[in-house]
């Protein structure tokens, strides 16, 4: 089976392309640019030029592929739009799906996504369920709520460099998953034809809210965090501001996210439908309180021997 991943230089999109490449898969990543992607090649996947904002380039990606895995999406600083990304990018990648057949198409969304109406990114992704629901391709669609690997710069390098972390408003409940878990789940998916068409919820069986792991920081760290609190009347306020420039669209519709991550609604979903499909238990993986432990141990470790070559360093100057 050959995959296409869309997406694969990010968070969970590597995490997914590492997995298949190991689990025997043949592997295309569709990239923007060939160099920032180099890594990919060198875990043995092939990298094919293709720019969603640029339909003409999408066909020639799909050239023996036989199941693609969207993982793609704008980013704050990118030139685009999210709505010529997420929007108008995977309405044509979806077409080009349909033409080539494909076996089986992978789309990510978010849990309660209802929920939240008024925010851009969010509806592009109801749009684009509502796309896959009425096409003929058979489609998978998971929704997630947070990953373990996004926490580390929001809370675990603040903690150690001592710098302070910064929360909004009321801390919604998170339930995150590592990202190597859900590209296990997700390429088990490929297998299973009872997630044919399926919408699937793919969250941890426990939220977090930034308090707890901010605890869990301190006491794996051995260090005090430094917490500070922005408004949300004033993000909100920004978020205005920033509307009225082309070039920080992107901007402003991250901080509509503020909704999500400071409203605080929970980020969970039922996972007991999910467990039995796949035939995996919770216990099967990892939890949130191990994550954090192996990063911690690892650093710290490697800080201590950082100290002690440099201690050694100074003990070997001859005055």
């Amino acid at each position: 089976m050959t995959l296409l991943i869309i997406g694969a230089t990010g968070t969970l999109g590597r995490q997914i392309a590492r997995i298949a490449l190991q689990e025997g898969y043949q592997v295309k990543c569709l990239v923007r640019n060939v160099r920032q992607a180099s890594f990919l090649k060198e875990w043995g996947a092939q990298l094919v030029y293709g720019d969603l904002t640029i339909p003409e380039t999408i066909p020639p990606c799909f050239l023996g592929v036989t199941a693609v895995i969207d993982a793609s999406t704008v980013r704050p600083l990118d030139s685009h739009t999210a709505f010529e990304v997420d929007m108008a990018g995977k309405t044509a990648l979806l077409k080009v799906a349909n033409a080539a057949c494909v076996d089986r198409f992978i789309f990510f969304s978010l849990v309660n996504l209802e929920e939240y109406k008024s925010i851009p990114l969010l509806n592009y992704k109801k749009e684009m369920e509502k796309v896959l629901q009425k096409s003929n391709l058979k489609y998978t669609i998971f929704r997630l709520a947070g990953f373990y690997q996004g926490l580390i710069n929001q809370y675990c390098v603040p903690i150690l460099d001592q710098q302070p972390v910064w929360l909004t408003g009321e801390s919604t409940p998170i339930a995150y998953m590592d990202t190597q878990d859900i590209a296990k789940f997700v390429l088990k998916s490929l297998s299973l034809p009872q997630t044919e068409r399926k919408i699937i919820n793919l969250t941890a069986s426990r939220a977090w809210v930034s308090q707890e792991i901010i605890e869990i920081c301190q006491i794996l760290s051995g260090q005090k965090a430094k917490v500070n609190r922005i408004p949300l009347f004033l993000l909100n306020g920004f978020r205005v501001f920033t509307q009225f420039f082309e070039w920080t669209y992107n901007i402003s519709d991250r901080l509509a996210f503020t909704e999500v991550l400071g409203g605080g609604k929970e980020l969970i979903a039922p996972m007991e439908s999910t467990y039995t499909i796949f035939n995996i238990k919770d216990t099967d993986t990892i939890s949130l309180e191990k994550y954090l432990q192996e990063y911690f141990s690892k650093i710290l470790k490697k800080l201590k021997e950082l100290n002690q070559d440099q201690k050694q360093k100074y003990n070997n100057i001859q005055f």
